[in-house]
C-alpha cells in the first residue's frame, strides 16, 4: 500500500472518530506535506458539538472499561504494540508525508511509540497499594489508587505518534477512556492510532479523536465539561498557562509538558568525538523541532575551537530533503510560519554579533532551513533565551563553572538538559546544579518510555512515561477500617 492509499483508507472526510465510528462534519481543514506544500488530505473539522459527542461517548464507557480486569487491559495494549510494529512501514510513511521527517526518524518513532504500549501493558497489571495499622491502633488503613475518569489528551505536531501513545497507553492501563485532539499539521497518524487500537479489542466509546482547526473551542468544552475529570497537554507554555486558568475553574486534574530551552555542556575533559555525536542527535533530530531539543551549547574554552571545527564539519555534511529520499537525514519544517521564524532568529543573532561559522546546504524552496552552527555568541543573546524550534545551534565558551550556571539556570523553563564530562562525577554534580527535569550525561538522547518525562518551572507539571505516567490518570483512595 503505497501513501496515498493509506491516507485513503484512513477517510480522512470522516475523521471524526467517536464511539468506534468514523464521522464527517460539516466542513474540512487541508493538511500539507511540509517537504513540496501540497496538500495531502482534507480532514473533517470538529467542533463543539463533536467535542460533547466524543465525551458522551467516552463517559458512557468509563464505568465498564474502569471494571475491566487490569490483565484483559493488558492484553489489549500488548496487542497494539504487536499491531503497531507489523504496521511500522505505513505508520513511518504516514509521519514522513504530514510531519516531514525523515524516513530513518519517522521509523524510529513508530518504534518509540509502540514502546509505550507494551511498557503500559506490563505496568496494567503491576497495580500498587498498601495495608498497615494506623499509629493509634484499633484502626487498619488500606491504600489504593483509582482511574481518574474521562481524560482529555491534547498532543502536538512535531511527534504525532510518540506524542498520542504516551498519553493514551497510560490512560488506558489506568482504567480511563480519553478523547484526543490531535494537532491539526498532523492529525493522520492519531487517527491511525486510533483505528488500530479498535483492531486490538479496546472497546467503542475508550478512544475518541476529534482533530480541528478550532484548538480552542474543542479544549475549552472539554474542560468546561463536568465529565471530564483530566487534561494531560504537550505544547507550548503559553498555551499551557491558559490550559491551567480554564482548569483551574473546575479544578480538573492536569498534566502540562511545555517547552523547553535545553543546554548542551561540554567540559574540558570530555570526550570530543562522543560529545559531537551525541550534540547531532540532540540538535539534529526531527529538524531541531523537539521540546527537549539542544537549544544552547556551552563549550569550555579549552576545547573550544576543536569543537566547533569537529561539530561544523558533522553539520556540513548533513543531507537535508524530503523524507521521499531515503538518504535524507534532516527534513523541512512544519509550516512555513516555523521555517520563516527560525530564519528570523538566524537573523536576528547574526546581527547581534553572531557568526554564521558553518551551514549545511538545504533546498532553497519551501519550508527548509538549513543546519546552522553560530559562533561567538554573547551569554545574553536572545537567541539563547527562547526555544529555537530549529536545526541552529549556538555555541558559547565558558571556563567558570559557577559562572556556566548562572547561564544555564537563567531561563524560565527547566526540561532537558545534556552534559559531556570525562568524569562522571562532573557530570552528576553539574547535573544536580542544573534545575532541569531530565539530564542527559555522555548521551545526546534523555526520552524512554520507561522513564519519568517532565520538567520543573514553567516546562510543566506532573510526568509522562514509568510509573510516574500512569500515576498521573489515578487517584489514590484509602480506607479506615475499624479493626475492634
Amino acid at each position: 500500500m503505497d501513501t496515498q492509499d493509506a491516507i485513503a483508507a484512513l477517510d480522512p472526510k470522516h475523521g471524526v472518530f467517536i464511539d468506534g465510528r468514523a464521522l464527517g462534519t460539516d466542513s474540512t481543514f487541508d493538511v500539507y506535506d511540509p517537504a513540496t506544500q501540497e496538500v495531502i488530505a482534507e480532514v473533517s473539522d470538529g467542533s463543539a458539538a463533536e467535542a460533547t459527542d466524543a465525551v458522551t461517548a467516552a463517559h458512557s464507557a468509563f464505568r465498564d472499561w474502569a471494571a475491566t480486569p487490569a490483565r484483559i487491559r493488558a492484553e489489549m495494549l500488548r496487542r497494539a504494540f504487536d499491531l503497531m510494529i507489523a504496521d511500522t512501514d505505513r505508520l513511518g510513511a504516514l509521519i514522513c508525508i504530514e510531519n516531514g521527517k525523515p524516513q530513518a526518524d519517522a521509523r524510529a518513532e513508530v518504534a518509540y511509540a509502540a514502546e509505550f504500549f507494551r511498557w503500559y501493558s506490563e505496568e496494567a497489571v503491576r497495580t500498587e497499594g498498601s495495608y498497615g495499622v494506623s499509629p493509634g491502633g484499633g484502626t487498619r488503613t488500606i491504600v489504593t489508587h483509582r482511574p481518574v475518569g474521562v481524560a482529555a489528551l491534547v498532543t502536538p505536531w512535531n511527534f504525532p505518534a510518540a506524542m498520542a501513545t504516551r498519553k493514551i497507553a497510560p490512560a488506558l492501563a489506568a482504567g480511563c477512556t480519553v478523547v484526543l485532539k490531535p494537532a491539526a499539521e498532523t492529525p493522520l497518524t492519531a487517527l491511525a492510532i486510533a483505528k488500530l487500537l479498535a483492531a486490538a479489542g479496546v472497546p467503542e466509546g475508550v478512544v475518541n479523536v476529534v482533530p480541528t482547526t478550532d484548538a480552542n473551542c474543542v479544549v475549552s468544552t472539554w474542560l468546561s465539561d463536568d465529565r471530564v475529570r483530566k487534561i494531560s497537554f504537550t505544547g507550548s507554555t503559553g498555551v499551557g498557562r491558559m490550559l491551567l486558568k480554564q482548569a483551574a475553574d473546575r479544578v480538573i486534574n492536569a498534566s502540562m509538558e511545555l517547552g523547553g530551552n535545553a543546554p548542551f555542556v561540554v567540559t574540558a575533559d570530555a570526550d570530543i568525538t562522543a560529545a559531537v555525536q551525541g550534540a547531532m542527535i540532540a540538535k539534529f533530530r526531527g529538524a531541531g523541532q523537539a521540546c527537549t531539543a539542544a537549544n544552547r551549547f556551552y563549550v569550555h574554552a579549552s576545547v573550544g575551537d576543536e569543537f566547533v571545527t569537529r561539530f561544523g564539519s558533522e553539520i556540513g555534511t548533513l543531507r537535508v530533503g524530503p523524507a521521499s529520499d531515503p538518504t535524507s537525514q534532516v527534513g523541512p519544517l512544519v509550516s512555513a510560519r516555523a521555517a520563516e521564524g527560525v530564519r528570523a532568529l538566524i537573523a536576528q543573532a547574526t546581527a547581534e554579533g553572531a557568526v554564521i561559522a558553518h551551514q549545511a546546504n538545504a533546498p532553497t524552496d519551501g519550508w527548509y532551513v538549513a543546519p546552522t552552527l553560530l559562533t561567538d555568541v554573547r551569554p545574553d543573546a536572545a537567541v539563547l533565551q527562547q526555544e529555537v524550534f530549529g536545526p541552529v545551534a549556538p555555541i558559547v565558551f565558558w571556563d567558570n563553572e559557577d559562572e556556566l550556571l548562572r547561564w544555564i539556570n537563567d531561563t524560565e523553563y527547566g526540561l532537558a538538559a545534556y552534559i559531556y564530562a570525562g568524569r562522571i562525577q562532573d557530570g552528576l554534580r553539574i547535573g544536580e546544579s542544573i534545575d532541569a527535569g531530565m539530564v542527559g550525561i555522555n548521551r545526546g538522547m534523555v526520552s524512554d518510555p520507561s522513564a519519568p518525562f517532565g520538567g520543573t518551572k514553567q516546562s510543566g507539571l506532573g510526568r509522562e512515561g514509568g510509573r510516574d505516567g500512569m500515576r498521573e490518570f489515578q487517584e489514590t483512595q484509602y480506607f479506615s477500617v475499624d479493626f475492634e
